[in-house]
């Protein structure tokens, strides 16, 4: 499976795309509406098959290229169930796969930062949306969030893949691009090292984070899909 990391300076979002050699068929997860122009220009070059549109949750900081990339490649969007999205074309759960040619694509269920995250795996790595972040993770104040559904995510999910998985996650505001599962274990400054659940919470429950910036347009937003103009 070739991985090609694009990043928006504006959101400190990462889009990637994940493609099969042999037969070109390639999904994008999290692509943002500013980068379309972009990410289209790499599907086009690298003449690549859209076939998923893969989002990790219903995103509160941007909204979603999904809809206008699926008007001009055919590519399905895929949200988790819990989204109770009606623009989506499939409501995952864990243990779907979804195939790029010979290469597979699975859904793991790793709630927290809202109700409805996925983190995408396939063999080597996994793309962790906001859940776990490079030595860092989602923020869990909102709605949909709960510091007791993120810690088990991180601990009795992620951290239980081999450690030397590659960690690429849907954002980095600290000059971060990737990491392994091992490291984080180890360095991870939120639940790292094997921090309890008490202390996890207490670090998750004075964060004292403001909203992100586009939060009243990006939900609803992206519970279009990002097709606006609809």
């Amino acid at each position: 499976m070739k991985i090609r990391q694009l990043f928006d300076y504006e959101t400190w979002t990462y889009t990637y795309l994940l493609w099969d050699e042999t037969t070109k068929e390639a999904a994008v997860i999290d692509c943002v509406a500013e980068q379309v122009e972009r990410d289209m220009q790499h599907i086009e070059e690298l003449g690549l098959k859209v076939k998923y549109l893969l989002e990790t949750h219903i995103h509160a900081d941007h909204i979603t290229g999904a809809g206008p990339i699926r008007k001009r490649t055919a590519g399905e969007i895929v949200v988790h169930e819990n989204s109770e999205s009606e623009c989506a074309d499939i409501l995952a759960v864990e243990g779907d796969t979804f195939k790029l040619g010979e290469q597979q694509i699975e859904v793991l269920y790793t709630p927290g930062h809202t109700n409805n995250d996925i983190t995408y795996l396939i063999e080597g790595a996994a793309f962790t949306g906001d859940t776990l972040l490079v030595r860092d993770c989602g923020r869990t104040d909102f709605q949909l969030g709960s510091n007791e559904e993120m810690y088990k995510s991180l601990t009795e999910k992620l951290f239980t893949l081999p450690e030397d998985t590659l960690v690429f996650p849907a954002h980095d505001y600290k000059g971060f691009s990737q990491s392994t599962i091992g490291e984080e274990k180890q360095f991870n400054c939120r639940v790292g090292a094997g921090k309890s659940y008490q202390d996890f919470s207490t670090i998750m429950d004075n964060l004292n984070l403001a909203n992100p910036k586009r939060i009243h347009i990006a939900v609803p937003g992206n519970m279009k899909c990002g097709d606006l103009e609809d």
